[in-house]
């Protein structure tokens, strides 16, 4: 087999691909063998009809065309392989020539990797937050601590913000009460932020058995973005009260039976984290410095796959949500057109990244243990609240370890673009990583741990 490669463009070639026929023996046989099962010829059993007779009675080309399709796209990976290109995107084969007995030819024309070279990314400098732990870190920690073991205690006055108050709801339009727009015994933050715009400033010096109603925008069920009329019945108002920071509040919220030896717990558990952001910071910031140093041309078809790709998954979460697309990207303070919009900045990053890693787990040969992808299930499983063997199990049946390992690969490799990087602290510390991961445990952060992640979520 031969094969040239002609450049279009940047981000796409042409491979122009001759054969032998003789490379073709195999798929031919295969051929006559698939042919044979599908003919029905008088004094031949189906699967037992000879060549020779399949050729007399239905043609040559019933048989080249078979061929063609069982041996072209196993020719196009070999060609692929042979010439050293990184498709992006599902080739545009043309079989351009057929010389029987001799050989065939065809093209494909698909979008590529472009060619770009890796800058030196040894001694990097790198700033990332202080690990130090301040006396407002155990403040913040301890508060949010109290907020969990808060209780309700009901109050004889109007509701304020922060309070709670238990409610029943039910919309009207021109007067007609909307059924599936009604609930009772509704729990509520009043300045939570309810996606039902007007809920917050009604409820606001509302008193127990009082009723008021307000007009809005419905922004869930058939009625979703008609103006209604709701109407609030509140049942009982409540405030929140905080227990007193004492040794008692320390034994009720801890294993500790003291307040300091829980504080003291608590600024070890806040060191770790803003150690392991450290290592996450460095990593993200080198990996940034980075792709600032390399200009790379984003194939047209991998940016539209990544894009639509998310669009799928938003529109998966709007339906999810049952809410209105009006009140869903109000919710989240944003608009459907800024999403978008974000949307290509963020997938042409990515794509980006993704270059950038492959060519260097490429260059530092970094490859995946069977204990790491054992890691990888373990800590996604945990994420995702699911039993290891029943995720193992469902990226098997779908395909997806290979996309497993290339997710850990990625992350070796940032791994290297921060152990290569100069780091210090906003104080000028110099911060040594592998004594970082040394002290955690011994084992190096390959992302940041769920639990922390999820502590950042809820800050944010």
């Amino acid at each position: 087999m031969k094969t040239a490669v002609e450049e279009l463009s940047p981000t796409r070639v042409k491979l122009t691909v001759e054969v032998p026929f003789e490379e073709l023996r195999p798929s031919m046989d295969a051929a006559y063998k698939k042919v044979a099962q599908q003919v029905r010829v008088p004094g031949f059993r189906p699967g037992k009809v000879p060549a020779r007779i399949i050729e007399q009675r239905f043609g040559r080309a019933v048989v080249l065309e078979e061929t063609l399709n069982d041996a072209v796209p196993k020719l196009y990976g070999q060609a692929v392989d042979e010439v050293d290109v990184f498709p992006v995107s599902q080739p545009d084969i043309e079989v351009t020539k057929i010389d029987d007995g001799e050989q065939i030819e065809f093209t494909a024309e698909v979008d590529v990797r472009p060619s770009f070279d890796v800058p030196d990314y040894q001694g990097a400098e790198i700033t990332v937050d202080s690990a130090e732990v301040a006396d407002a870190d155990i403040e913040a920690q301890l508060d949010a601590l109290r907020q969990r073991f808060a209780t309700l205690t009901g109050v004889e006055r109007p509701a304020a913000t922060g309070d709670y108050v238990v409610m029943d709801l039910r919309a009207e339009i021109d007067g007609e009460n909307i059924e599936e727009q009604q609930a009772s015994e509704v729990s509520y933050e009043v300045g939570a932020g309810s996606v039902l715009q007007g809920l917050d400033d009604a409820l606001v010096g509302m008193s127990a058995d009082e009723e008021k109603s307000f007009r809005t925008e419905l922004v869930g069920g058939e009625n979703a973005g008609d103006e209604a009329d709701v109407i609030i019945t509140v049942k009982s108002v409540k405030e929140k009260v905080l227990p007193e920071l004492d040794d008692e509040f320390a034994q009720l919220a801890s294993e500790f039976d003291t307040l300091d030896e829980l504080k003291e717990s608590i600024r070890e558990q806040v060191r770790r984290t803003k150690l392991i952001d450290q290592v996450v910071q460095a990593r993200d910031k080198a990996l940034e410095a980075l792709l600032e140093k390399i200009d790379i041309p984003i194939p047209e078809s991998a940016l539209k796959a990544e894009i639509d790709a998310r669009k799928h998954n938003l529109e998966h979460q709007i339906a999810e949500s049952g809410l209105s697309r009006d009140a869903y990207f109000r919710l989240y303070q944003t608009t459907e057109e800024e999403r978008f919009a974000e949307f290509e900045t963020a997938s042409a990053r990515a794509i980006k990244v993704g270059f950038v890693l492959d060519k260097i787990v490429k260059a530092e040969e970094l490859g995946v243990s069977e204990q790491e992808l054992t890691n990888f299930v373990v800590r996604r499983a945990m994420e995702m609240g699911v039993q290891p063997n029943q995720l193992a199990q469902h990226l098997a049946d779908n395909d997806q370890l290979t996309l497993a390992m290339v997710e850990i690969v990625r992350d070796k490799a940032k791994a290297v673009l921060g152990d290569a990087a100069k780091v210090v602290d906003t104080e000028g510390a110099e911060v040594d990583l592998k004594a970082i991961y040394t002290e955690i445990n011994g084992e190096e952060v390959t992302e940041e741990p769920a639990e922390e992640a999820e502590e950042r979520k809820a800050e944010a």
